[in-house]
């Protein structure tokens, strides 16, 4: 596992999620949503230092076919790892702290979007039980802070991957008779 401790983010965090990990817009924005309870930000921490975060989107969906196809379901987003510190399970710790809240939230699925270029993030959420939704991709929204402080949203195709987190469906939530997708 890791040595990083996990936890939600408080606005005293601000300051040095930003520095550390960048985008204050963003990070700024998820604890906004986080205080009127939208959401969680969950971050990593190695001593006083910021190391990774995770934001758990309790809201719908933003995208129009998430919406339709997976009303309701939490969505985990923007998982991130500071480089020279990845695959040494923090990502992991962070999916699975978010896990365990939307089990005691009452939720027995989950979701995330993952960019289709992004083949390193797709092997860690298939290792943690995550499998495609079997409706094609997905244009996502994705935040980030322009040069001027504004937020700016940025088209990114992305594949919806699902997981049942109570192991009561079947694998795959969306297929229908004979494996075929419905």
């Amino acid at each position: 596992m890791t040595e990083a401790s996990i936890r939600s983010a408080e606005q005293t965090d601000l300051a040095v999620l930003a520095t550390c990990l960048g985008d204050p817009g963003y990070f700024e924005d998820r604890l906004l949503r986080q205080t009127k309870g939208l959401g969680v930000l969950y971050t990593a921490w190695h001593g006083h230092e910021p190391v990774g975060d995770l934001y758990l989107w309790l809201e719908e969906a933003e995208e129009a076919p998430i919406r339709e196809h997976l009303p309701g379901v939490p969505l985990l987003t923007h998982l991130e790892v500071r480089e020279g510190l990845r695959s040494r399970g923090i990502g992991q710790a962070l999916v699975e702290a978010a896990e365990e809240r939307l089990v005691k939230l009452g939720h027995d699925l989950g979701a995330l979007a993952v960019r289709t270029d992004n083949h390193r993030a797709a092997r860690l959420y298939r290792r943690l039980g995550y499998h495609d939704w079997g409706r094609g991709e997905v244009v996502c929204n994705a935040m980030r802070t322009a040069p001027d402080g504004s937020m700016v949203t940025e088209p990114e195709l992305c594949r919806v991957m699902v997981k049942d987190l109570l192991g009561r469906h079947p694998k795959r939530l969306t297929e229908g008779a004979c494996g075929h997708p419905s």
